[in-house]
């Protein structure tokens, strides 16, 4: 089929669409091209999520507004299911794949999960198939490890027997459908006439710009956006680190640097975590290695690495004006997520802290409404610690009384990571406060 008369049946509805993993990325764009009206088939190797998505139960927790609604209506109706075995995908006209891609504790890039989807579906892949890689990658990935890996297994040849691309996503768990739809996409392919079938794809889901590029901008625009973040919340962070040692208050400079047109600095908080930040960086990186040393893009990886030990001497010297050595506390983490009011720990900066507070002697009890281990009540899981580190803004913690917290701790040690208490207010409730960038 040549990729005009896959167009076609893009415009018609009727291509027959594969998607290969079935996470926070794979699963709603999944589910809305099966709303759209495509015929949807997903690839996922965990058992016990194929067997929730085809029972109707999104096996994505946390505030997902429409999701579960989502997926119980397409899977009721025909139009997503799903399985563990690459066989069905001999019938597809698109797939879309998304895997994981981390990185090592060198920062390489770790393309286990990207090689091996690429091995299986180049078994069953159909002449003229478009296959449309969503994970984030190092630029020149698609040329250096997808192609060849699809072509190998194959035997088909990119551009005459099967077309490429890719479409980085650009979603983040607690708005995952609405990002879908409503932010902007970069649709890179192997030709013009590939970029625009895919275009004409994502047309059915996204409202948003959808720009057409080759695939080398596209894995660049990701890698970038993502770094550009990375730096600019390092930034913030150093600033509140600075703010901290004069003993001035990061919030209220930030306030004002705002006012000066043109700049924006960002939050400064406990630490970056989640699926993209923490690693685009170095896909980034990566991708030009072999003739530029990249120095700004580590350096604030260092700065935003290094927060989750700020909060625990923030910890210990709050602790140390209470007389209490951090390696005898009992302390409280307040979140265990990435993120607020999600239930994903990928890289969370709390999974930094409590082993590290631990290897110092310290007892920790962890909270998260969001996270299975962790949930329960905050009051039980707070009673009779010596301090509670709030390390994500949940909307549970938001509505913490001071007042209960300084009655409830046993020290009372309260380190805000997150600005969502005041400090003054904190205080007069008879807490011994510290936050990031308050001096």
């Amino acid at each position: 089929m040549e990729i005009t008369a896959l167009r076609r049946k893009i415009a018609a509805k009727e291509a027959t669409v594969g998607v290969i993993g079935l996470g926070y990325v794979g699963l709603p764009v999944a589910a809305t091209l099966a709303r759209a009206g495509f015929s949807v088939t997903g690839v996922d190797l965990q058992k016990e999520r194929v067997g929730l998505i085809n029972a109707g139960i999104c096996p994505i927790h946390g505030h997902e507004p429409g999701l579960a609604e989502l997926l119980a209506q397409v899977v009721r109706a025909g139009q997503l299911q799903a399985t563990t075995d690459y066989a069905p995908l001999t019938a597809a006209d698109v797939v879309l794949i998304n895997v994981e891609t981390p990185v090592d504790a060198n920062h390489q890039p770790r393309y286990t999960a990207l090689k091996a989807a690429c091995h299986s579906l180049g078994a069953v892949l159909q002449p003229g198939a478009l296959v449309i890689v969503e994970s984030t990658i190092a630029p020149g990935t698609m040329a250096s490890v997808v192609r060849p890996l699809l072509e190998a297994t194959s035997g088909r040849k990119m551009g005459v027997d099967f077309f490429l691309g890719t479409c980085p996503e650009r979603v983040m768990p607690g708005k995952l459908l609405a990002n879908l739809r409503e932010m902007s996409r970069v649709c890179g392919g192997d030709s013009p006439a590939t970029a625009a079938t895919m275009v004409a794809l994502y047309r059915h889901i996204v409202d948003a710009d959808l720009d057409e590029a080759d695939m080398v901008t596209a894995e660049l625009v990701k890698t970038a956006e993502n770094a550009y973040r990375d730096v600019q919340i390092a930034f913030a962070n150093e600033v509140a680190l600075i703010c901290a040692a004069v003993g001035a208050d990061v919030w209220r400079v930030r306030e004002l640097v705002n006012k000066s047109p043109g700049r924006h600095m960002l939050l400064p908080g406990a630490g970056v975590g989640g699926h993209c930040i923490p690693k685009d960086p170095w896909l980034l990186a990566y991708g030009g290695r072999e003739r530029v040393t990249a120095r700004l893009l580590p350096a604030a990886r260092a700065v935003n690495e290094a927060m989750p030990y700020h909060m625990a001497e923030l910890l210990a010297a709050a602790l140390a004006d209470a007389g209490i050595s951090l390696s005898t506390a009992r302390v409280t983490i307040l979140g265990y997520a990435y993120l607020e009011n999600s239930d994903d720990t990928r890289n969370s900066p709390s999974s930094v802290l409590a082993p590290h507070l631990q290897a110092q002697g310290a007892r920790v009890i962890i909270h998260d409404p969001w996270v299975a281990p962790y949930q329960g009540d905050v009051w039980d899981a707070l009673a009779g610690s010596d301090a509670a580190v709030l390390m994500v803004a949940h909307d549970e913690y938001r509505a913490l009384s001071p007042a209960r917290l300084a009655t409830t701790l046993r020290a009372p040690v309260l380190v805000d990571g997150r600005h969502i208490f005041d400090p003054q207010a904190a205080r007069d409730a008879g807490l011994i406060f510290r936050g990031v960038g308050i001096g």
